[in-house]
């Protein structure tokens, strides 16, 4: 310390010279935290697999939804408007890839329609990444909505941004209200104007170098980045840097009013407070440090605070020193007493149960925190949507499908099935249907489209039961044109029979005789296909009919040139007798489709797992192309399905129901063709599903981590496995009352579904990094005073006297600090606020005070094991 005393002038002008090389030259953090994206997951989860798949094959996997909403019912001019826009964005080309028609058929129209007819869906496709899809957005806004038609445009690309959007504005909002509060409190602790601006000024320096080295570190290592990094960067170095800056000026003030020169109290500051100052550093340093163990890249962001901590420290043992040694007293101005390092009477009487009732406090503790601790339900949110204002645009969007088609319509679960081989082939196709049969008896689900049911209704002609009714009409059908030829043939047979009669001739009376014949023989085979359903052999018989008839005819006609008399009639009966023949050849063809039927369906492994048969080259026909165009991919081998749920897609329901798809799928495809296919999830509620499972997962071993590292941390620098111990005992019990606080404000009295996903991994890492603090400051002066003290009781009452004042005036700032998100309007901000707010109030003026005092008097000399502590004599 003497050194940077000696060396104080050259040191200040470097680190300023530093701060502002580095401001001017590094990249933007603000545009990295944006690029990197929302949720970064990882790209084995299921969501980011359903991606992946999509965009190798160069299907679009965004989707912009345009919602019109109509002062009146939907009639032919309101039709013709948004066909218009639909053509009009079309011709926009890329990125654009398709927009829906609504119109295109009854089954689209029902489906993009409301019900009401005031409000219509036109979804438009687009290849590209969010950036692209928000530009987008941005042009049809401006070029191609017209200003007299109410269009809401939404997507999740758009609501990403939006987030974005609002998280920027509230970490502006954060910043200005930070610095404001900040010199406010200063100023009312210290009655000084100088004194405010000292912190603020050391604090400054910290942010700024800090960014900068961040996103330097970002660019250059790949350094995690989300959102957050930036607000945390602003709350933890304003709000911890301003409890460090307490700490040295309490301390100062303290050796200054003791009578000491201005370079010895500014040693025996450090050498005192800035100990102190160390341990709470360094373990918070390494709590930060170790969330780079996250595998989650949004918790991984926030070990850029452990950057900005170390700057701090650097700041603090360089610049603050500067500060003392050049405004000496001065740096008080105008306040000739400072509350600051005034006893605490507050803490003094709190020690009186704590230290010398400690079963008494520790029961008291219990009693505040315990009904807290039962009335946490962990209740937790993925309702992107929440975290910004219901006056965003993709918000009212959204609103306005849910009011008019349901909420499950606005973000569907896309189930995306990617086979080695073609999946558009017959035999395949059932299972498929069966797949999609299977998902849609799913509790929660309202609808499943898909290649078999593009509406979310059975295709029926598909099915056998209903190509088996079709068979048996058509059965109905051949016996009954086989009838009508009977009847026919019987007319004939009659005239020819009067003309032979009249004419004389045997080849007349042959013809006659054949046709009763042929009768006879058409009765046989009508009623043998009626008993035996032998439709084979009724072909076969047909075939030998219709030769019998072809020799009738060709007499007949040979008989007209005999008798020219009877020309003309016999021409006609010739006549007659071909088209029975060809009324029994229609009645044959069909009959040979219904067995080629019959055998494919007889023959098809799939008719007996599913119930669906496909004929060869049935989705050859052109009434299937738009079906193929719309689910099929990659040449036949990809397929996607829509479902459709009952539930609000962002709700925790909906994660329920996609794990409950999930198996269902899994039992579906065993055993059948589809076995061996990949199929992933997407859409908000697999996003959604996947971010539960990973940051639940990500927040046990992540806390485990940093725990087990502070631990460490504090045991070496305490020189006791026995007070980390307690100490982080008494953190997570703040933690967890602090958090059911949270829930009950945020769940039982506002009504959101849950604390924000994130909130209690950053809740958590916020609260026990900062509250560690202020154990330390308590305990490390309890070591200095237990050194000299009669007894540990004593030393005890003496370290709460004179910390009281600062950890209490610390908690305030740093609660303040977190405050400052409270109006930024960003849900999780908000939460996380309320967490640490409530924590540290709890912390500071319950358990610390209370719990702390009264379990480490119960230690007596214990609480240094296994090191001891060496007093002095």
């Amino acid at each position: 310390m003497q050194t940077v005393l000696k060396l104080r002038w050259p040191i200040m002008i470097g680190i300023i010279a530093l701060t502002a090389a580095l401001f001017l030259l590094a990249p933007n953090l603000t545009e990295q935290a944006e690029e990197a994206g929302s949720f970064q997951l990882s790209e084995q989860a299921d969501s980011q697999r359903a991606a992946t798949i999509l965009e190798s094959a160069d299907v679009s996997g965004q989707t912009i939804s345009l919602v019109i909403e109509l002062e009146s019912e939907l009639d032919e001019a309101g039709r013709q408007r948004i066909a218009d826009l639909r053509t009009e964005i079309e011709a926009l080309g890329d990125p654009v890839t398709a927009v829906l028609d609504p119109f295109e058929s009854e089954e689209l129209e029902e489906q993009l329609v409301a019900e009401d007819r005031r409000t219509v869906l036109l979804p438009v496709s687009v290849e590209g990444n969010d950036e692209e899809v928000v530009a987008l957005a941005d042009e049809i806004r401006e070029t191609i909505v017209p200003d007299d038609l109410t269009v809401y445009l939404t997507g999740e690309a758009i609501i990403n941004q939006d987030v974005n959007t609002s998280a920027q504005e509230g970490l502006k909002k954060t910043e200005i209200i930070t610095v404001v509060l900040i010199f406010g409190l200063l100023l009312a602790v210290f009655r000084s104007f100088i004194t405010p601006i000292i912190p603020l000024v050391a604090v400054g320096l910290s942010y700024l170098l800090s960014q900068s080295l961040v996103a330097f570190f970002i660019d250059w290592f790949g350094f995690p980045v989300s959102n957050y990094t930036q607000i945390f960067l602003v709350a933890i170095l304003f709000g911890l840097g301003t409890d460090y800056c307490i700490l040295l000026l309490s301390r100062y003030k303290e050796e200054l009013t003791e009578g000491k020169d201005v370079q010895e109290a500014i040693l025996n500051t450090y050498r005192t407070a800035g100990k102190t100052l160390f341990i709470s550093g360094f373990s918070g340093f390494i709590a930060f440090a170790a969330i780079g163990f996250a595998e989650f890249p949004i918790f991984k962001s926030a070990v850029a605070v452990a950057v900005g901590i170390a700057v701090l420290l650097v700041v603090l043992f360089t610049v603050m020193p500067f500060f003392m040694a050049v405004l000496k007293d001065k740096l008080f101005w105008p306040s000739k007493g400072s509350a600051s390092h005034k006893d605490s009477k507050l803490w003094i009487w709190i020690g009186k149960l704590s230290v010398n009732r400690p079963l008494w406090s520790m029961l008291l503790v219990a009693a505040i925190t315990v009904p807290l601790l039962f009335s946490y339900n962990n209740d937790l949110s993925f309702n992107t949507v929440d975290e910004i204002s219901s006056d965003y645009e993709s918000v009212k969007g959204l609103d306005a499908i849910e009011s008019a088609f349901g909420a499950g319509n606005t973000m569907p679960v896309q189930v995306v099935i990617k086979g080695e081989e073609n999946l558009t082939a017959e035999e395949t196709i059932p299972y498929l249907d069966a797949l999609a049969q299977d998902m849609e008896k799913v509790e929660g689900v309202d609808m499943v489209r898909a290649i078999t049911r593009p509406t979310g209704s059975v295709i029926d002609e598909f099915f056998v039961d209903h190509q088996l009714g079709l068979i048996a009409e058509g059965l109905e059908e051949a016996n009954a044109g086989i009838g009508e030829v009977q009847s026919g043939l019987g007319e004939i047979e009659t005239n020819l029979e009067t003309i032979s009669g009249q004419a004389g001739g045997a080849g007349l009376r042959e013809a006659a005789a054949g046709l009763s014949q042929v009768n006879g023989q058409l009765e046989q085979i009508s009623g043998g296909l009626q008993q035996t359903g032998n439709i084979e052999q009724t072909v076969g018989a047909l075939a030998q009919v219709n030769a019998g008839l072809s020799e009738i005819e060709q007499g007949l006609n040979g008989g007209a040139g005999q008798y020219d008399e009877l020309a003309a009639g016999l021409g006609e009966l010739a006549q007659g007798v071909g088209a029975s023949a060809e009324g029994l050849t229609e009645i044959s063809d069909g009959l040979t489709e219904i067995a080629g039927t019959l055998t494919g369906i007889s023959d098809s492994e799939a008719v007996r797992g599913t119930g669906i048969y496909l004929p060869e080259g049935a989705l050859q026909e052109e009434e299937f192309e738009p079906l193929l165009e719309q689910y099929a991919f990659a040449d036949g081998e990809g397929i996607l399905m829509e479902i459709v749920l009952e539930e609000d897609p962002y709700s925790p329901e909906a994660i329920d129901i996609v794990t409950n798809l999930k198996e269902a799928a899994e039992r579906s495809i065993n055993g059948t063709p589809l076995e061996d296919v990949d199929i992933a999830y997407g859409g908000v509620p697999s996003i959604n599903s996947d971010l539960k499972d990973i940051s639940e997962s990500d927040f046990t071993r992540t806390v485990s981590i940093m725990l087990v590292s502070l631990f460490i941390v504090l045991a070496v620098l305490l020189r006791s496995f026995i007070m980390p111990l307690y100490m982080i005992a008494s953190l997570l019990l703040t933690y967890y009352s602090s958090i059911a606080i949270t829930e009950l404000i945020f769940v039982g009295w506002l009504g959101y579904d849950g604390i924000t996903w994130a909130v209690p991994f950053f809740g958590f890492v916020m609260l026990v990094s900062l509250g560690i603090d202020y154990s330390i400051f308590l305990l490390d002066r309890y070591r200095e005073e237990a050194l000299t003290a009669e007894d540990f009781s004593k030393a005890m009452h003496r370290s709460m006297a004179k910390m009281g004042t600062v950890i209490i005036t610390a908690a305030i700032l740093l609660a303040g600090t977190f405050g400052a998100m409270l109006p930024s309007g960003v849900l999780s901000l908000m939460q996380i606020a309320a967490i640490v707010i409530t924590g540290l109030l709890l912390y500071g003026l319950i358990v610390l005070p209370l719990l702390v005092p009264a379990v480490t008097v119960s230690f007596a000399g214990g609480a240094w094991w296994p090191f001891g502590l060496k007093k002095k004599k």
